[in-house]
């Protein structure tokens, strides 16, 4: 099972080959592309340090990111719009769910000061 951190169902969504660097890229890319190729994928979700963070050179430590402050918000805020739990969903529903729900001003609201979303392919994607 894929363990990703709220915010990160937005970004498995928008995710176009690009990252911090190559390693993170491989491992990116392996995750989206099982996750949008497997209908029935399940995902476990949690408050931490992720399968996508696992490669990310930002990463200090478990649960500890040189820009821990930014994502926890990401993801209090994926949380409180869309209501998802620590727990296990099928990641096409829960997805699903979100896009039926989200709006452009939850997707700035979210996502306004990330590095990648000036890029827009999260508006182009998700909403």
């Amino acid at each position: 099972m894929i363990r990703l951190r709220p915010h990160h169902l937005l970004c498995t969504q928008a995710y176009s080959g690009k990252g911090y660097n190559a390693g993170f890229v491989e491992n990116m890319s392996a995750i989206t592309n099982h996750l949008r190729i497997n209908a029935d994928a399940v995902i476990g979700i949690t408050l931490s340090t992720d399968d996508i963070c696992s490669k990310c050179p930002l990463m200090i430590a478990e649960d500890e990111c040189k820009t821990n402050e930014k994502v926890k918000r990401y993801d209090s805020k994926v949380v409180r719009h869309f209501n998802i739990e620590e727990k296990s969903y099928v990641y096409h529903e829960i997805v699903n769910e979100i896009k039926a729900k989200i709006t452009p001003e939850i997707l700035e609201d979210i996502c306004g000061d990330c590095g990648w979303y000036p890029m827009g392919e999260c508006k182009r994607s998700i909403l």
